[in-house]
C-alpha cells in the first residue's frame, strides 16, 4: 500500500519521514479494513433481517457478542497505532536537538506572506522590536539594525534554503493570526501561533532535484512549496512560498550572496 500512496504524496525527502509514512500505511491498512468490514456486514444484516423474513419486530435484540468482540479488536489495534508509533514518534520530534550540528532558523507568518530570519555568520539572532515593523521599507521582522547581533542577520521574503545533512530547528511564530507552516517533503507541519514561538526540528536526507529548483521550477509547477494548512484569510490561497534543501557548499554560496546584497543595503 504504501508504494501505491507513493503515488500521490510528495517525495519524502527527511530523515524521519520513512516513520510517518508507515504510520499513514498503517492507518489506512485498518481503515480500508474496518471500511470492507462494516459494509459486508451492513449488507448482511439488511439481507438477514428484511421484512419479508422478519414480519415482526424483535424487541429483545441480539444475544451474540461477536460484534463487541470485533469492536474491542479495533480498539486494540488503534491503541497500539497510538502508544506504539504515534506517541514514541511524537516525543522523538518534540524533542529538540543540541551540538555543533544545528542550524537554527525563523519563520514569522504573516497575511498573506513568510518571513524567514537567518542569523548570520555570528549564528546569534539579532534584537527585534515590534515597534521597528514596517513593511513599506522591508522591515517585516522588525529588525534593530543597531544590535550588533542584527547587523549580519538576513531576511529572505517567501523563499527559505536549507543545507543538506543538518539538524534543522524552524522557531515559528505570526505577526497576526493562526497560520500553518508545511512542508510536504519534509514531512513537517506546523502551526504558527501570535505571541509563541514554537519550534520544530528535522533532517534534510537529500537535495531538491535540479528540476524542482526555485525559480525555473515555477513554469513546470514543480516547485517545493511552502504551504499555509490553516486557512488565515480571504487570499489564504496566496500564501506561498518557496524552499529547497542545498549541500552545504551551495549553501554557503547562497548566504554570502544575501550576505553581499546586504551589504549593498545598508552601506
Amino acid at each position: 500500500m504504501q508504494a501505491l500512496l507513493s503515488r500521490w504524496m510528495p517525495i519524502n525527502a527527511s530523515a524521519h519521514g520513512g516513520q510517518l509514512d508507515a504510520l499513514t500505511v498503517w492507518v489506512h491498512w485498518l481503515m480500508a479494513i474496518l471500511f470492507v468490514g462494516w459494509s459486508l456486514y451492513f449488507l448482511y444484516v439488511l439481507f438477514r433481517f428484511r421484512a419479508a423474513k422478519n414480519p415482526q419486530a424483535s424487541y429483545a435484540g441480539a444475544h451474540s457478542h461477536f460484534s463487541s468482540y470485533i469492536e474491542a479488536g479495533v480498539a486494540i489495534v488503534e491503541i497500539v497505532l497510538l502508544v506504539g508509533f504515534a506517541i514514541p514518534a511524537w516525543a522523538a520530534w518534540t524533542d529538540i536537538p543540541e551540538g555543533d550540528d544545528i542550524f537554527e532558523v525563523r519563520v514569522v507568518a504573516q497575511q498573506f506572506q513568510w518571513n524567514v530570519h537567518y542569523p548570520g555568520p555570528d549564528g546569534v539572532f539579532g534584537r527585534t522590536d515590534v515597534n521597528l515593523v514596517d513593511d513599506t521599507i522591508g522591515n517585516n521582522l522588525g529588525l534593530d539594525r543597531s544590535d550588533p547581533a542584527a547587523r549580519d542577520d538576513v531576511h529572505s521574503l517567501a523563499f527559505m534554503a536549507l543545507p543538506v545533512d543538518r539538524n534543522i530547528v524552524i522557531h515559528i511564530t505570526s505577526r497576526d493570526v493562526i497560520h500553518s507552516l508545511f512542508l510536504p517533503q519534509m514531512r513537517v507541519k506546523q502551526d504558527a501561533i501570535p505571541g509563541m514561538m514554537i519550534p520544530v526540528h528535522f533532517r534534510a536526507a537529500q537535495t531538491t532535484p535540479e528540476a524542482s529548483r526555485y525559480p525555473a521550477c515555477v513554469a513546470e509547477k514543480n516547485c517545493w512549496e511552502i504551504a499555509c494548512a490553516q486557512l488565515c484569510g480571504l487570499t489564504h490561497f496566496q500564501m506561498r512560498g518557496f524552499y529547497q534543501v542545498l549541500p552545504q557548499a551551495e549553501f554557503d554560496a547562497w548566504m554570502q550572496q544575501q550576505q553581499a546584497r546586504l551589504g549593498n543595503d545598508n552601506p
